[in-house]
């Protein structure tokens, strides 16, 4: 039971390091981009690159995150009256509804931008993506890392038991 703990920690922290990562890079990466200023290869090949850091760091490792830290919730009966650790799980739930809104648009830029090499490209569009998400993502980033704090931290708090 203890080498299935210590997995499952493992895990969780290998699914956090590449979610709050690959959130630290799209969020560096759209909030330096200008859509339009490169061209419409440059728009599209940019879309491409953050679709694939969203499909290989971000998407996975939020689930791993997430599934693994209600897993060890589950294995540890220590935690079940824990204050800290139903906050922690509260937020999980926050970074992963947050984590799917940011996904699913970049997702779709990313398949507009494939079949848009034919037709005009549309600047306001991108500008209106890049907006809305690069917010999105830094207030993933602190909701996230306020969520390691509270794992290493391990607060208590006197309104629920601890």
């Amino acid at each position: 039971m203890i080498a299935l703990r210590r997995l499952v920690k493992i895990v969780h922290t290998l699914g956090a390091a590449a979610f709050m990562g690959g959130m630290a890079a799209l969020a560096v990466v759209l909030s330096m981009a200008a859509p339009g200023a490169g061209g419409e290869a440059r728009d599209g090949a940019l879309v491409a690159a953050m679709a694939q850091v969203a499909n290989l760091l971000v998407g996975p490792g939020m689930i791993a995150t997430v599934v693994s830290g209600l897993l060890a919730m589950a294995l540890n009966p220590a935690f079940y009256d824990l204050g800290w650790v139903w906050l922690k799980a509260g937020t999980g739930v926050l970074v992963l509804e947050g984590g799917l809104h940011v996904l699913g648009p970049i997702q779709e830029e990313a398949t507009r931008s494939a079949a848009r090499l034919a037709v005009a490209p549309d600047p306001a569009a991108a500008q209106r993506l890049l907006a809305s998400e690069v917010g999105t993502l830094w207030v993933l980033l602190a909701v996230a890392a306020a969520n390691v704090v509270l794992g290493v931290w391990r607060p208590r708090f006197a309104w629920f038991g601890d």
